[in-house]
């Protein structure tokens, strides 16, 4: 295969099939089923995955929570309101923070800005990291349970921009896995969304081994490619761990021949980070740019549930990797004159 460019990745998307809302039952949503041998492709519900799947076969899932990274503050003496997205967390004891500001250019070293109705909490401007990005000292006088209690109480769950729609209050269960845990996400894993306490039952029952990995998403995820040559694309870091318990389940299933499924394009990644000589899934704590785009050998999966996926973008590509170039382009097509939802809240993709 030629090295692919970006602009092999393109496709017209109507604006209508961009989901602004989940499917009312989690596992209701559709499914597009695309077996990579044949062809095939087959229109299923969701919670039809029942059917793809056989005793001792194990689901990576991203266990990553997703906080409630975006806040709006007032800038001292103006008022001006401020939009601060959360990034990640620098240093808990000194309450550092990197975020995103908007608008940018009213917000210098040095600023003061205030949140809440009561001003209660406060932030100061330290440093800046690019033209949107701050580096922020919370001035918080209490314990860090307080503090992170503070943050939960005055943002909001992070929808994506795509999503024009205001934040409402399902959101705050919807826009989560059931199985979220480990908080640190400014972004759902989104294909996990679809897994409901039922379906989960029936997988457990029918012998499914469940594997969690974490994969702290950042806003990297949605960054445009800007470089037609995608090896001159580099990928933003994430922290994730793969820890042994996790690699033991998988590697046992490897080697009695069973089928591994990544639930998402962030689990995929996460287990790519981490293969040993032999192919096998190794125990990982750190971070990850791992960018994958064709062509590329997977190691570990058999299988990628997935959503559907923004033009030009890197998920876009590593399912390319995964399903092969031309196959998820006419899968694209098709799901368009199917009227499939896209993006974070829509339907979903099994590539076996």
């Amino acid at each position: 295969m030629n090295k692919m460019k970006l602009s092999q990745f393109n496709f017209d998307l109507p604006e209508e099939l961009v989901a602004e809302y989940p499917s009312d039952i989690r596992d209701e949503a559709r499914m597009m089923v695309i077996h990579r041998k044949t062809g095939k492709i087959e229109h299923k519900l969701f919670k039809d995955l029942m059917d793809y799947v056989n005793e001792e076969d194990v689901m990576i899932m991203n266990n990553t929570k997703v906080f409630p990274a975006r806040m709006f503050g007032n800038k001292e003496k103006t008022g001006a309101k401020i939009e601060v997205f959360l990034l990640r967390e620098l240093n808990r004891e000194s309450l550092l923070w990197d975020v995103l500001v908007d608008p940018a250019r009213k917000i210098r070293i040095g600023n003061k800005l205030y949140f809440g109705d009561d001003e209660s909490l406060v932030a100061e401007v330290i440093d800046n990291t690019t033209s949107r990005g701050r580096t922020l000292r919370f001035l918080f006088d209490g314990p860090y349970e307080d503090f992170k209690k503070k943050i939960t109480e005055l943002g909001e769950t992070p929808l994506p921009k795509y999503i024009k729609r205001e934040v409402e209050p399902t959101d705050q269960e919807r826009y989560q896995t059931i199985y979220a845990k480990e908080e640190g996400a400014v972004a759902a894993p989104t294909a996990g969304l679809h897994f409901s306490r039922q379906l989960m039952k029936r997988l457990e029952l029918k012998g499914i081994e469940f594997a969690e990995v974490t994969l702290h998403i950042g806003l990297g995820t949605f960054r445009p490619v800007e470089v037609e040559d995608l090896t001159k694309h580099k990928m933003d870091s994430e922290q994730m761990s793969i820890t042994k318990e996790c690699a033991d389940i998988v590697n046992k299933a490897k080697n009695n021949r069973k089928k591994v499924f990544a639930v998402g394009t962030t689990s995929m990644r996460a287990i790519e980070t981490s293969v040993s000589t032999d192919g096998l899934l190794k125990p990982y704590d750190g971070w990850t740019n791992k960018f994958i785009f064709p062509p590329y050998d997977f190691s570990i999966a058999d299988a990628l549930i997935t959503n559907f996926h923004t033009p030009l973008s890197t998920l876009l590509m590593m399912i390319s990797a995964f399903g092969g170039h031309d196959l998820m382009m006419d899968a694209y097509q098709q799901a368009i004159k199917d009227k499939y939802k896209f993006y974070s809240y829509g339907d979903a993709m099994l590539i076996i």
